[in-house]
C-alpha cells in the first residue's frame, strides 16, 4: 500500500527544516506574441516561484491575493497527510481566498521525494499562476537512487492566452463548448522562436559538455498532452509524479497535464545549439481544432562556436498514439526494499466510466448554438457546492451539503444527472479503480484523459484500449508498477489504480484537462477518521470562507 510514514523510511535521516515563502498574487504586464497583456502571477514571475526543500521539511506558503479573483492554490501531488485543509482544492478542501484576503498554506513533506508542482486551482488561472515544488531527498543527492546528476534543470512546459483567461473561461461556458484554443505553447513561460511573431522570447540553459543533468519536467499545460524532446540527445526516466522508476531510455518524453517526469539527459553531443521542442498530442477519436504550434528553447554548450545554427529535433505527428502509448505504458516503477508492497486484497473495486456528452443549452449559455457539452463519471456530473466546503460540510457534519451515493458501477442505461456525490471509504479501505473512458456521441469521440487524485498516490496496475475485459486481471502488474498522481487514461481505452485510502479527508479525482473540470468530469472519495491518532483536525487558523 501506498503508505506515507513507510515512504519516509526510504530516506537517511537528517534534521528537518522549515521552507517558507510568500506569494504575492497580482497583476503583471508583459509583452509576449507582440501583444501586452496584464496576467496574474505570484511575484510577477511566469512561472511562478520554485519552492526546494528536503523530505521531511515543512513548507509555509503565505498566499497575499491582490488579484481581482478569488483562488485557491494546490500543492499538486503532497499527500496533506491529516492536512486536508491544506490541499488547496476549490470547494472541496477549502473555500478560495477572496480578492484583497490572505491565507497560510503549512504543510509538511513526509515520504516523497521528486519533482511536484503547484498551481491555481480555480478558473484557467494555473495558466500564468504555477510553479514546481521540488523535493529531494533528506541527505541531499547523495539519497538519489541514481548517480547524483552534475545539474537540475526545471522545465516546466505551459500555454498562453493573449486574452484574460478568466475571460477566456467565461466565454467557454457561454458557447457551452469549452475554452478557445491557446495562442501558444510555452517553455519556461516563452514560447520560442517558432512563432509568427519574430522575437517572440526563448528560455535558453547553458551546459556543460559531457556531464549528466537531470531534467524536471512538468506539463503546466492547462489542456494539451504534449511531446517532448532535445535535439541531438537522449533520455534516462527516474521518476514520474515524485516517484521513482526503473531507469526507462527513450529520445521522447509523453506527458499530460498534471503529470511530472524526472529524467537524466548527458551532454555528450558535439559543441553546438540544439533546441529542445514541445508540441502537442492530439488523441481525439474525432477532428477538432488544436493548437498545431510547436514551443522552442535551447540547450547551448559552453564554448559553441559563434552563428551555431540550433539543430531541430525531428518531432511526432500529433496523433502518434503508439509513440505515445509506447512511453506511458512500459514505464515502471523502482520498487526497492523500503517501498510498500501492492495492496492484494481490495475493500472497494469501482468500474468508473466518463466522457463527454452534449445538453441543451442553458439560458444563461447566450452564445450556445444547438447544444452545451456535459461530462461525467459513471453518470454523474459533478456539481461543485456552492456556500462551503465539502471538507468543512464532513467535518461540521452539515446536512444537504453532498450525498454519498456515487454508484460503483456504470447506469445500464447512458443517463446524466448533475450531483454533489462522494463514495464513502473506512480508513485504510483498499480502494481499486478500472478508469474507462467512453465515447457517448459520435460527433464527440474521445481521447485521452489525465485523471489525478488528491491525497493519495496510486498503483497503475494496468492500462489499454478498448473496453477493459475482467479477464486482464491476471496480467496486472504487482510487482512492480508505476506510481502515480496522475494518470494518462488512453481515448477509449482504460487503466486500473489501486490505492489505499490511509488518510481522512475528502479527496478530489477529476480529469486535470480544466476544460472538463466545470463540465463535471469529476467525484470525491470521503475517507472517515481512522483510530486514533489517525483524525483530521479542526481547520487552521485564517481557514478561508465561502461568502
Amino acid at each position: 500500500m501506498i503508505v506515507p510514514l513507510v515512504l519516509a523510511l526510504c530516506a537517511a535521516m537528517a534534521s528537518a527544516a522549515v521552507v517558507e515563502h510568500t506569494f504575492n498574487v497580482g497583476a503583471m504586464n508583459i509583452s509576449q506574441l507582440c501583444t501586452k497583456s496584464v496576467i496574474y502571477t505570484a511575484n510577477k514571475q511566469l512561472p511562478g516561484p520554485t519552492i526546494e526543500a528536503n523530505e521531511g521539511d515543512t513548507v509555509v506558503v503565505h498566499v497575499v491575493n491582490e488579484s481581482p479573483y478569488s483562488l485557491s492554490v494546490h500543492w499538486h501531488g503532497i499527500f496533506q497527510l491529516l492536512n486536508g485543509w491544506a490541499d488547496g482544492a476549490h470547494l472541496i478542501t477549502d473555500c478560495s481566498i477572496q480578492p484583497s484576503g490572505n491565507f497560510t498554506y503549512q504543510f509538511n513533506i513526509t515520504g516523497q521525494e521528486g519533482t511536484l508542482w503547484w498551481h491555481a486551482h480555480y478558473s484557467l488561472l494555473r495558466a500564468t499562476i504555477h510553479g514546481a515544488l521540488i523535493i529531494k531527498p533528506r541527505n541531499g543527492t547523495a539519497g538519489y537512487p541514481f548517480t547524483a546528476p552534475y545539474g537540475e534543470i526545471p522545465i516546466i512546459l505551459g500555454e498562453w492566452w493573449n486574452k484574460n483567461v478568466n475571460d477566456v473561461e467565461i466565454d467557454a461556458h457561454l458557447t457551452g463548448l469549452g475554452p478557445a484554443i491557446s495562442n501558444a505553447l510555452t517553455i519556461n513561460g516563452k514560447p520560442g522562436d517558432q512563432t509568427p511573431c519574430k522575437g517572440a522570447g526563448v528560455y535558453e540553459v547553458e551546459v556543460a559538455s559531457n556531464e549528466t543533468y537531470l531534467l524536471r519536467i512538468i506539463n503546466a499545460a492547462v489542456n494539451v498532452e504534449l511531446f517532448f524532446k532535445v535535439a541531438g540527445h537522449n533520455f534516462t526516466v527516474v521518476a514520474v509524479d515524485a516517484s521513482y522508476t526503473d531507469p526507462y531510455a527513450t529520445d521522447i518524453i509523453v506527458i499530460s497535464p498534471g503529470q511530472t517526469v524526472d529524467a537524466l539527459m548527458t551532454t555528450s553531443a558535439p559543441p553546438g545549439l540544439y533546441y529542445m521542442a514541445a508540441n502537442v498530442f492530439d488523441s481525439k477519436t474525432v477532428s477538432f481544432p488544436f493548437n498545431t504550434g510547436i514551443a522552442t528553447g535551447i540547450v547551448k554548450y559552453t564554448g559553441a562556436p559563434n552563428n551555431t545554427v540550433a539543430s531541430m529535433p525531428a518531432m511526432p505527428a500529433h496523433n502518434d498514439v503508439i509513440t505515445a502509448g509506447t512511453f506511458h505504458w512500459s514505464l515502471t516503477g523502482l520498487a526497492r526494499p523500503c517501498d510498500p508492497a501492492v495492496p492484494t486484497t481490495v475493500n472497494h473495486s469501482l468500474v468508473v466510466e466518463f466522457g463527454l456528452d452534449q445538453e441543451p443549452c442553458a439560458p444563461d449559455q447566450t452564445k450556445c448554438q444547438s447544444f452545451a457539452l456535459v461530462a461525467s463519471m459513471n453518470g454523474y456530473s459533478f456539481q461543485f457546492p456552492k456556500n462551503v466546503s465539502l471538507l468543512e460540510a464532513l467535518f461540521d457534519g452539515l446536512p444537504g451539503v453532498y450525498s454519498e451515493d456515487f454508484p460503483m458501477s456504470p447506469p445500464p442505461v447512458p443517463a446524466i444527472r448533475k450531483a454533489t456525490s462522494v463514495m464513502k471509504v473506512m480508513y485504510n479501505d483498499v480502494v481499486e479503480v478500472v478508469l474507462q473512458s467512453r465515447a457517448y456521441r459520435n460527433n464527440l469521440g474521445t481521447e485521452s484523459h489525465p485523471i489525478h487524485l488528491h491525497g493519495f498516490n496510486f498503483f497503475v496496475l494496468a492500462q489499454g484500449l478498448g473496453s477493459f475485459d475482467p479477464r486482464a486481471r491476471g496480467a496486472f502488474n504487482l510487482v512492480n508498477p508505476q506510481v502515480r498522481n496522475t494518470v494518462a487514461v488512453p481515448g477509449g481505452g482504460w487503466a486500473v489504480i489501486r490505492f489505499t485510502a490511509n488518510n481522512p479527508g475528502m479527496w478530489f479525482m477529476h480529469c486535470h484537462l480544466d476544460a472538463h473540470l466545470p463540465l463535471g468530469l469529476g467525484m470525491v472519495f470521503e475517507v472517515l477518521d481512522g483510530p486514533a491518532p489517525n483524525l483530521l483536525p479542526p481547520p487552521p487558523v485564517g481557514y478561508p470562507k465561502c461568502y
